[in-house]
């Protein structure tokens, strides 16, 4: 399985990497946009 996700901003903080209770891996970034 292949998932892809195209975000454009600059990223505030360092990405923050977890695993759930069965082994998943996520992460959470956060990233600043302009609104025009």
């Amino acid at each position: 399985m292949l998932n892809v996700v195209v975000l454009m901003g600059r990223l505030v903080a360092d990405p923050e990497l977890r695993h759930t209770p069965n082994n998943v891996a996520v992460t959470t970034i956060r990233i600043a946009v302009d609104r025009n």
